[in-house]
């Protein structure tokens, strides 16, 4: 079951030293503006929290992991401005997630669109469930990804970056995910999925956590950039959002 809250819904739970973050929203779990802040708020607050060794980050329901921007909110976006504010918002959380000094794990139980592989893509690690399929949709409504490439590139490389990117109206299933090093491990069932997690990142929390904020630096190299980058790339998208193409492409989805 999903939240019926208009802006979502977001809760954190600490035990044995391992923080779970669970997000929803009503429309497969996308993100307006007000749940990516939130959420981003959260993972710096998680990550000065001497009490916290892990992350893990996962969605409501059982449906979709997470379908991406929220439809409504980009169909408002009336100037560049407005459409620069609202991606920043995933530009703010990836980064939130990638200068946290905690490992942040997903639990990928379904599909993942858009923004939603962005999030995953952000991960330190992952694990997935065989329902987890993707796809980058972005081409079909008249923007593109540009704020999470950056973040999937890095994880599956520019060549199934582009795969992914130039074949917006196709599902890949979870195999290919892995294959690819978006997934660390796939599983034939929820089930599986929850009771692998919990093994794995029991271990994992009882780890040193100097040292785990040390792989996390070391994972994340080269990165400084994106400081800059990807709100450079939310410019690009903020004016995008605003062409005849994609919010009739938005108005039909919506249908």
């Amino acid at each position: 079951m999903t939240t019926t809250r208009p802006n979502g819904s977001l809760y954190t739970k600490i035990e044995n030293k391992i923080a779970t973050i669970e997000f929803g929203h009503s429309q497969s779990n996308s993100f307006p503006g007000e749940l990516l802040e939130r959420l981003t708020n959260e993972l710096n607050l998680l990550g000065e929290n001497p009490e916290v060794n892990l992350v893990v980050l996962k969605s409501e329901g059982e449906g979709a992991f997470c379908a991406g921007a929220s439809f409504d909110e980009l169909l408002s976006v009336t100037n560049p401005e407005q459409g620069e504010i609202f991606f920043s918002g995933f530009a703010n959380v990836i980064n939130a997630m990638r200068l946290c000094p905690k490992i942040i794990i997903g639990r990928i139980h379904g599909k993942a669109v858009g923004g939603g592989v962005g999030l995953v893509a952000a991960c330190d690690y992952a694990l997935a469930s065989v329902e987890a399929a993707i796809k980058l949709s972005e081409l079909a409504i008249g923007i593109g990804p540009f704020v999470i490439e950056p973040a999937v590139s890095r994880k599956i490389g520019k060549a199934a970056m582009s795969e992914l990117t130039l074949a917006p109206y196709s599902w890949k299933n979870a195999y290919w995910a892995k294959n690819k090093g978006l997934y660390a491990e796939v599983y034939e069932s929820v089930k599986d999925l929850d009771k692998e997690l919990e093994t794995f990142c029991m271990k994992l929390a009882e780890c040193n956590p100097d040292a785990l904020y040390q792989m996390k630096k070391v994972i994340w190299e080269g990165t400084d950039n994106w400081n800059t980058l990807l709100y450079e790339r939310a410019k690009i998208s903020g004016k995008l959002v605003l062409s005849d193409f994609t919010k009739k492409a938005l108005q039909k989805l919506k249908k």
